[in-house]
């Protein structure tokens, strides 16, 4: 196949993550791939996005989007349209310039090529046109399905989870070194480490060889113990998985939201198999539970703090939690969930 995949690409968000992960996978099994990506300076007006690594050459940035200020933006439509290719996979996200997506999607049918969307949006509100233009519509979990898309008829809407990498084999034992090293990255807000650094200050009363890594792609958050330790670098996957294999418990800072959600971080890392530990929110919720959770939760201070001496202290409860996310990372590997996008791209050109 032909395939063009309107996204962002080489950055730090979970769109781009998505679309890199399939695309690579597609380019690997012999098939064409052009990107239509926004323009940088657009795209890094939003806190999240960050560039990771430079464009290949089959990409093109060809779209500004949605202003933080609520500025529409725009597709220049003619640098789409004198590429060739023979379906359009869009990842369809709030920051998209909606209408001009529309105008493009429309426009390709009539020269009777299909497209195909990826629904990133985590609210029917966020979404700009309907998704009735599209052949098929790809949603990660069912309360896309039935909170974000909704209406178009349930033979257009396909599950497919969100792609994770491969389990990797750990060669670091548990606090190896004398030190018990817990690691975030990436460039949440401030707040959303309050939660960590005051559980791992109570834990520290105990266990004094704590240490607490923090990797920020922005500026160093305001703390001044000297077992937090910082660095302030933009990480690609590879600089994520060596952090990772050199930390006992990977502390993953997320907000509350209302909005349906899925972790791109938690799908990007459980291959890691570093035990991971979040907030409970909207972003795990279609996770296994139970025995089965491949993350640990917490609903308080007071309850991460225990979660966080059961993870030193009960080596059973470890080995559950890595062997519950290596299971994830295998039942949803990026090669099984491009077999299914595969398939699904190719029954809309049959």
């Amino acid at each position: 196949m032909r395939i063009a995949l309107l996204s962002r690409w080489n950055a730090t968000c979970g769109v781009s993550l998505h679309a890199e992960l399939v695309g690579r996978e597609l380019l690997k099994r012999g098939h064409s791939l052009k990107v239509f990506a926004p323009d940088i300076d657009s795209a890094g007006r939003w806190w999240h996005h960050r560039m990771i690594r430079e464009d290949e050459p089959f990409v093109r940035r060809v779209y500004t989007e949605i202003s933080p200020e609520g500025e529409e933006g725009l597709i220049r439509e003619e640098e789409v349209i004198r590429e060739s290719f023979d379906i359009l996979l869009v990842e369809s996200y709030e920051k998209l310039p909606y209408r001009s997506v529309e105008d493009l999607v429309v426009r390709l049918r009539k020269e009777g090529i299909p497209s195909v969307a990826v629904v990133h949006e985590g609210m029917k509100e966020e979404v700009g046109y309907s998704f009735g233009i599209f052949e098929k519509v790809i949603v990660f979990d069912e309360r896309f399905k039935e909170e974000v898309v909704g209406g178009i008829g349930e033979d257009k809407v396909i599950v497919i989870p969100y792609p994770c990498l491969p389990p990797v084999r750990r060669t670091r034992e548990f606090g190896e070194g004398d030190r018990i090293v817990f690691t975030s990255f990436g460039r949440q807000p401030p707040e959303e480490y309050r939660d960590y650094l005051e559980a791992l200050r109570r834990v520290r009363r105990h266990y004094p060889n704590v240490v607490y890594k923090i990797v920020r792609s922005g500026s160093p958050i305001e703390v001044k113990e000297d077992w937090v330790l910082q660095e302030v670098k933009v990480l690609d996957i590879e600089g994520i998985y060596k952090l990772l294999g050199g930390s006992d418990v990977h502390l993953l800072p997320k907000g509350d939201t209302n909005r349906v959600a899925v972790s791109s971080t938690f799908c990007q890392t459980v291959g890691s198999l570093c035990p991971i530990v979040s907030r409970r929110s909207r972003f795990f919720e279609a996770l296994p539970g139970g025995e089965e959770s491949p993350v640990v939760l917490y609903d308080s201070v007071e309850d991460l703090e225990e979660l966080i001496v059961k993870l030193i202290e009960d080596e059973d409860f470890r080995n559950r939690i890595t062997e519950n996310m290596r299971r994830y990372a295998e039942e949803n590997s990026v090669k099984k969930v491009t077999d299914r996008i595969e398939e699904l791209l190719n029954s809309v050109l049959v």
